[in-house]
């Protein structure tokens, strides 16, 4: 009987054996789910993955589906809601950055800008080779800076390397991994037909 290889973070239970083997480092297109994903990020910051991937759905009910036009319209009334919803990581400055984080998705859509090809265009659209054990990069500084600079909050960079590697951008599976170098040629899970 064979055994699968796989990133030895990805080794503690099934729910992360599955989201390593489905979804974390499957080149992610599409704009609303790579936002989505940056914003769950940004919940992880203090805490682990593994908390936020079995809080997923419970955020994705409160915040609306993570649809950027429902977010950006919560105002002070629904910050008190998700205060008290015991599903997900009740932090205020969290909460109210991933409302703002959908008012600048917005304002960036206005203005022509798609997340997805803002996102892609510091790869210039390709999967980056990973660096091994790296917590953060120079490029991952980068990005974060220019988030930052939009006015996204809990996206520094070490969260934004961590997202890089979840959506795609960087190929960070372990070389024993059977997962290196595969991962780019899976369908991207949770994407919308027809949807990029």
């Amino acid at each position: 009987m064979s055994t699968v290889t796989r990133c030895a973070w990805a080794n503690s239970d099934a729910l992360m054996q599955h989201y390593h083997d489905t979804e974390w480092g499957v080149p992610v297109r599409d704009a609303r789910a790579l936002w989505e994903t940056l914003m769950l990020e940004g919940f992880q910051a203090g805490l682990s993955w593994q908390v936020i991937l079995r809080k997923r759905e419970a955020f994705r009910a409160a915040f609306a589906g993570f649809e950027p036009e429902a977010v950006a319209a919560f105002g002070p009334e629904d910050v008190e809601r998700l205060m008290g919803n015991a599903g997900i990581v009740r932090a205020r400055a969290k909460i109210q950055a991933t409302i703002r984080g959908a008012q600048i998705y917005l304002e960036m859509q206005a203005r022509g800008e798609d997340f997805a090809d803002y996102c892609w265009s510091f790869t210039n659209g390709q999967t980056l080779a990973g660096e091994g054990i790296a917590t953060h990069t120079e490029l991952s500084t980068r990005i974060s800076t220019d988030l930052k600079r939009r006015g996204f909050k809990f996206v520094g960079p070490t969260i934004v390397h961590a997202w890089m590697q979840a959506v795609g951008m960087v190929d960070d599976h372990a070389p024993q991994c059977f997962m290196h170098q595969q991962a780019k040629a899976l369908p991207v899970p949770g994407v919308r037909p027809g949807a990029a």
